[in-house]
């Protein structure tokens, strides 16, 4: 039926073409990591759900005015600490304040590289803006590193595929 240069250029064709970075929907794969257990103090893990040796934990929280915007009325005023090594652009976590039944009510992405070195540990503090502070319970972390590149294949096909950290939590997830 077809010609025998033909059956032997087609496979040849193929090899090339994905080599050259021409085959998109083989090449590169978006993946998103599952979100980890939250706590109030979690063992950071990559995508993979290796531990990355770096522990973080909320050392405690309260409600009160922000000093900058004392009219806007409560917020979560919480304060956090991260150990191990974190290198130099370190990791990063959620942190979210809950109700009782650990439902997110106000989260935000918090980076090690915002603490300030106290004792071997990087500890910090920070704000939440939830919309009803009188049903905070408490802020929990999720252990998963958040400080990668979000970038997508679409984006960029030579490195945005591959793991990506889970999709951060939001106002009335599960935790």
């Amino acid at each position: 039926m077809f010609p025998a240069r033909i059956r032997v250029g087609a496979p040849l064709a193929l090899v090339l073409l994905a080599l050259s970075g021409c085959s998109h929907p083989w090449g590169c794969t978006d993946t998103t990591a599952e979100r980890g257990e939250a706590g109030v103090s979690v063992r950071i893990e990559d995508t993979s759900g290796r531990p990355l040796g770096v522990a973080a934990e909320v050392v405690g929280w309260q409600l009160g005015p922000h000093p900058q915007v004392p009219d806007e009325g409560d917020k979560v005023h919480f304060h956090f600490r991260f150990d191990g090594p974190v290198g130099n652009r370190g990791p990063a976590v959620d942190a979210c304040a809950v109700d009782k039944e650990r439902v997110a009510l106000g989260c935000q992405t918090v980076h090690s590289s915002e603490g300030f070195p106290t004792d071997g540990d990087l500890r910090g503090d920070n704000w939440l803006t939830v919309e009803h502070p009188e049903q905070v319970a408490g802020v929990l972390l999720i252990p998963n590193d958040q400080s990668y590149d979000r970038r997508t294949c679409d984006q960029d096909m030579k490195d945005g595929g591959g793991m990506h950290p889970p999709e951060p939590a939001s106002v009335g997830d599960q935790l």
